[in-house]
């Protein structure tokens, strides 16, 4: 317990640290000139559109769309939200232009804090459409990313007490489309992952562990409400030098499941979601089906300029039938670089700390405990 405590607190004070500070680093100003400047550029370009109604508030890009088509709206929503540094685009395609007022600094002082809850935003469809309905969970340790992290086990350890873990993943979708002449989005598409976990301590690095996990998708969004479901498979498999050193019995571990995990976008960049799930036609045939996950994300609406960064901070819980209903905990929180991205992937650097039953597969029934440091990436 006290070990636990120990870590705890070596995660959440750095994190609570750099919050209280942001204000102090942060000129929300300039970036909203900044923004203001890169998207009328890029409409002047494009499109002919009125740009002495455009404003931008605390990174949240408000235009007026009225002569523009349905198919052009989505095409300057997608331009205008790879911005750096943009939270949000609203497009105003109705008499409520005429309420906006025109920012500048001197009446920054008098933006209403309303401005900070996420806009409603409308995607573009078709086969191959860019975005993606349904953000990422940025806590969960089997979310399919890219990603390098390094662990240290301060609890029982899987195979050594530094550890490497690497992950190659992608939300792919194929098709988007509005339901009707309503606002609300669904899409279908492919998520798959490898994570792999390595003895940082064994002289070659040996391999421990790599899961494979390959799903088909579909998502929908209205607002700031969207949802994600999935039929996956999963397997995992040890590594060979592992095997040989360690003599342990291989498990055969591989199933099928689905599950459904809900999310709501609240002001400030906070956002909580929810969801569970079951497997089927699963080895062993003893593992218990049913599982629930539930998390707390902050995505910072304010940015420290100087490094074009954003703070994160994530916090994802999963309590699983096998495990007699146990919580495991996974917390993260660190630094988003709008600048330096790939791909539509902001690169992520975060700290992590991890305390329940191993996600390593081939581990599912031992006990783990870590703080680690990684670098993401997520859309």
């Amino acid at each position: 317990m006290d070990k636990m405590m120990f870590a705890v607190r070596c995660f959440f004070f750095p994190a609570i640290v750099l919050f209280m500070m942001l204000p102090a680093y942060s000129d929300g100003v300039s970036n909203d000139a900044y923004i203001a400047g890169y998207a009328t550029g890029i409409l002047k370009r494009d499109y002919a559109l009125d740009f002495s109604a455009l404003v931008v508030r605390d990174g949240v890009i408000t235009l007026p769309v009225y002569d523009l088509s349905p198919e052009d709206r989505a095409q300057v929503q997608q331009i205008l939200s790879e911005i750096p540094g943009v939270m949000g685009v609203e497009l105003l395609a109705d008499d409520k232009q005429q309420n906006i007022a025109v920012s500048s600094p001197a009446d920054k002082q008098d933006t209403p804090e309303s401005t900070l809850v996420p806009p409603s935003e409308v995607f573009p469809t078709g086969f191959l459409p860019t975005g993606h309905l349904f953000k990422p969970l940025l806590a969960d340790p089997r979310w399919a990313h890219f990603s390098a992290a390094y662990r240290n086990y301060v609890g029982a350890d899987i195979d050594g007490n530094n550890n490497g873990s690497v992950s190659f993943g992608e939300t792919i979708p194929f098709y988007r489309a509005n339901l009707g002449r309503t606002t609300v989005q669904w899409e279908a598409g492919l998520q798959a992952g490898v994570f792999s976990d390595f003895n940082l301590d064994a002289s070659s690095s040996d391999l421990i562990n790599t899961d494979f996990i390959a799903s088909v998708y579909s998502s929908m969004r209205t607002g700031q409400f969207s949802s994600f479901a999935r039929i996956f498979h999963q397997s995992s498999h040890l590594g060979d030098e592992f095997l040989l050193r360690t003599q342990l019995e291989r498990i055969n571990l591989s199933y099928e499941g689905a599950d459904l995990r809900v999310s709501y976008e609240l002001p400030y960049g906070v956002r909580i979601y929810g969801g569970g799930g079951g497997i089927f036609h699963k080895q062993p045939s003893t593992i218990k089906p049913w599982s629930i996950q539930y998390g707390l994300e902050f995505r910072s609406p304010w940015r420290i300029d100087f490094a074009a960064m954003r703070p994160i901070l994530a916090v994802d819980f999963k309590n699983h039938e096998q495990n007699d209903w146990n919580a495991d905990i996974s917390a993260r929180a660190g630094f988003q670089f709008d600048n330096h991205q790939a791909f539509g992937r902001k690169l992520l650097f975060m700290i992590e700390y991890f305390n329940g039953n191993s996600p390593t597969g081939q581990f599912y029934k031992e006990k783990a405990e870590y703080l680690g440091i990684g670098a993401h990436y997520h859309f």
